[in-house]
């Protein structure tokens, strides 16, 4: 818990020093994000004085948590009372914080099925850069009116203020669950996600990969019993045959495909280790968007999130693929030899936004960090 009101004072005066001398923070909470971003700058702000849940309400689905709370424990009081962070946010390793998870936006592979963090996020406690303590939001979603700056807060990337403290919307975890698998090419993949979307159909993850030189499909299927199993007839059918079974969740005594799901969701899959130069390329497209044909890939959220492994040298031609599309390409995790200091200024993360949108992104930094001592450069490198 916080000890005492002169923890946060304590964080509050760092910052109002940093703003009159224009020295740099960077807000760290267990550092498993440390390699997402443009560059890393400032000095430590740490956030492991805010600890603890502050207020939980099971029936009200709703917590309130301070913001260096570690993420495991907050979801293990939530399973206590099985409730659940439906958008299944990636630790990536142990040490992953509430305050990191609203920051860095990222969400696992319910998100096509479930909804975004940002989704979640009804209210925030913060300290800009002024060092004036702020309060947006609050614990239920009619409070929201106006610019919605708590829902903001998330995929900011600390780069607006601190926050101390976040009211989450919690959800029920599922009584049924089932994973289904198929052989399909990426193509007939994306094609029966985009059909069985338009059904009816409790459809929470997918995940499309290759496995022994198949192209294999996941589909994670959960809701009310009645509808999981009513979904399990209907989908596993088919006049080609590829259906090839059902597997359990851990709730059924198989921890195995539990298990799959969440090395998908921190990355701990083969896929994810990568050789040499490659790097890591997240791709967000319109979910019928087809094969982009950029060679090893694993396709999430029923077509719209693909991950791709190709070195930095490629960059330009993933872009003007996607950006042909309408979507988005961020360098998640860069080779070891493009984070290197030579070349980190001249590494590209974030897609460089549209005028319109680069005012709106300056004109926000500018209204909550006017000195910029909030994890500059962790966007963009002269924000």
């Amino acid at each position: 818990m916080l000890n005492a009101p002169q923890d946060l004072q304590t964080i509050v005066e760092r910052i109002k020093v940093a703003a009159n001398t224009g020295n740099p923070l960077r807000i760290r909470g267990g550092g498993t994000k440390d390699f997402y971003g443009q560059s890393l700058q400032g000095e430590i702000l740490d956030t492991n004085l805010l600890k603890g849940i502050s207020s939980y309400e099971p029936s009200e689905l709703v917590v309130t948590v301070k913001t260096g709370t570690r993420l495991a424990e907050l979801e293990a009081v939530l399973a206590e009372k099985n409730q659940c962070l439906p958008f299944e946010p990636p630790h990536f390793k142990s040490g992953a914080t509430v305050g990191g998870m609203v920051a860095a936006g990222l969400s696992g592979p319910s998100r096509a099925g479930s909804g975004s963090v940002k989704d979640f996020v009804l209210g925030v406690h913060m300290v800009n850069g002024k060092g004036e303590e702020l309060r947006f939001g609050g614990t239920v979603m009619k409070n929201v009116a106006g610019y919605d700056v708590s829902r903001l807060m998330a995929g900011s990337m600390g780069t607006l203020g601190l926050m101390t403290e976040v009211s989450l919307k919690v959800l029920p975890i599922a009584p049924a669950e089932a994973t289904l698998k198929f052989e399909y090419s990426q193509s007939e993949a994306i094609n029966m996600l985009n059909t069985w979307g338009a059904q009816p159909l409790p459809l929470n993850a997918s995940c499309w990969i290759q496995e022994a030189g198949k192209g294999v499909l996941y589909v994670r299927l959960r809701g009310a019993v009645a509808a999981v199993e009513a979904a399990i007839k209907k989908m596993g059918g088919n006049e080609r045959g590829e259906y090839t079974g059902v597997l359990q969740n851990a709730a059924s005594g198989n921890t195995t495909v539990a298990a799959d799901w969440q090395a998908l969701r921190n990355q701990s899959m083969d896929f994810f280790k990568l050789q040499g130069d490659e790097c890591l390329w997240r791709l967000s497209v319109p979910d019928t968007a087809p094969d982009l044909q950029l060679g090893d890939t694993v396709v999430e959220w029923h077509g719209a999130q693909r991950w791709v492994k190709l070195p930095y040298s490629n960059a330009a031609l993933i872009r003007s693929k996607v950006n042909a599309l309408g979507g988005n390409a961020i360098l998640f995790v860069a080779a070891e030899a493009v984070n290197t200091p030579a070349s980190i200024e001249n590494k590209v993360v974030f897609n460089p936004l549209k005028a319109p949108l680069d005012r709106i992104h300056r004109d926000l930094k500018k209204q909550f960090d006017p000195a910029g001592i909030f994890n500059h450069g962790r966007m963009f490198a002269d924000m």
